[in-house]
């Protein structure tokens, strides 16, 4: 895994300078243009409001798989923050010199969830994978999409890799992996549990929130990119979602906040 770095204390002091800024009033406001991983779309749309409030800035974004975002950003879009849903792509763009050096850290650690739209058909060990009551399986492209890779890893870790192989379905991203299993197109589909965590609303549906043993840590980072760089809004959303008001909206979506413990994972509906 790259190494991680953190920000210096020059760059900390310059975010949130930069941030109490933007709060000054509608003549300084700035609107950023935020690459965003698929499954966190949702919480940015809630975290943009309360950051616009707090800041006089605008957000806009565009969602997609963290492959095709890198893709896309290597190709010279003018995006100027990424919310990848991996690590290790903030910390490519870094070394190929796309990124600020210093401003990459994990905003968020998502989960994995194995979820069915037919109450009672996932049950709370994952058991239901090897067995033959599914036809189709949805993940996430594992070459773009960080729980896609997760997904094919569980499946390794419970030996099915092989026999899941000819059943499974694959989405662009975890987005489109949720459409393929709601829509029933599959009977099973892998996907980040913040996708099920929909504050005000419970979870249809049968579900196994997969132990973070089966796979690797997925800790999602954020990074500046070099056209976000001398941004007011850019620099000043990077200092927002370090903060408390935004820490509690991605606890509310189903995510873990660096540093703190998980939760107790709990059964889906039998």
């Amino acid at each position: 895994m790259p190494e991680r770095k953190t920000g210096t204390g020059a760059l900390a002091a310059l975010l949130l300078g930069l941030m109490g800024a933007g709060a000054t009033g509608a003549a300084r406001a700035d609107e950023v243009l935020v690459a965003v991983a698929a499954n966190f779309n949702a919480p940015l749309a809630r975290i943009a409001q309360g950051f616009e409030a707090r800041t006089g800035h605008k957000l806009k974004a565009a969602a997609a798989s963290t492959g095709k975002l890198y893709a896309q950003i290597a190709a010279g879009a003018p995006f100027e923050l990424l919310l990848s849903a991996d690590d290790e792509t903030p910390a490519k763009l870094e070394a190929e010199g796309r990124a600020v050096p210093g401003s990459r850290f994990t905003y968020a650690i998502g989960e994995l969830v194995l979820w069915s739209a037919q109450p009672g058909l996932v049950d709370a060990q994952g058991a239901v994978l090897g067995s033959d009551r599914w036809k189709h399986l949805a993940i996430a492209n594992p070459k773009t999409a960080p729980y896609g890779r997760a997904a094919l890893e569980v499946l390794r870790a419970r030996g099915l890799e092989a026999a899941a192989a000819p059943r499974l379905v694959t989405a662009e991203s975890i987005a489109q992996a949720q459409q393929f299993t709601a829509s029933g197109n599959a009977e099973l589909g892998f996907l980040a549990w913040s996708q099920l965590s929909v504050p005000g609303q419970a979870p249809t549906g049968s579900w196994w929130r997969v132990p973070a043993s089966l796979h690797e840590e997925i800790r999602q980072d954020a990074v500046l990119l070099k056209p976000g760089q001398n941004r007011p809004a850019a620099i000043a959303l990077l200092a927002y979602l370090k903060t408390e008001p935004a820490k509690a909206e991605i606890r509310a979506w189903g995510y873990r906040v660096p540093g703190e413990a998980a939760a107790p994972a709990k059964p889906g509906k039998p």
